[in-house]
């Protein structure tokens, strides 16, 4: 609890930094909290799509609640968005989970 405590603050000082979201987001999913979590990095994403570390743990968080449809989409959208980037090593691992869940 006390790096939530911690991260919140500085999000404080830092509202707009999308590191400080997905460390308090991947927090929350420790602790078990995964709505918590997802609504950090749904936040996260809509805010900031080109932040491509959020989007393998939101899609996994949604598989895991068995929200499968919304889970693939999310995927997609973080291909697109690391290919667009040039970070191959998120794209191919996004593909990796992506492909893994639809077949």
């Amino acid at each position: 609890m006390e790096r939530i405590k911690k991260l919140k603050e500085f999000l404080e000082a830092n509202p707009h930094d999308s590191f400080l979201k997905h460390a308090l987001a991947l927090e929350f999913i420790k602790l078990g909290d995964e709505p918590a979590a997802r609504g950090i990095l749904e936040e996260l994403l809509t805010s900031d799509p080109a932040y491509v570390g959020s989007y393998y743990h939101l899609a996994k968080l949604l598989e895991r609640a068995g929200e499968k449809e919304l889970a693939i989409s999310w995927y997609e959208k973080g291909m697109a968005a690391s290919k667009e980037a040039g970070d191959n090593h998120a794209y191919n691992e996004l593909k990796a989970a992506y492909e893994d869940l639809i077949y």
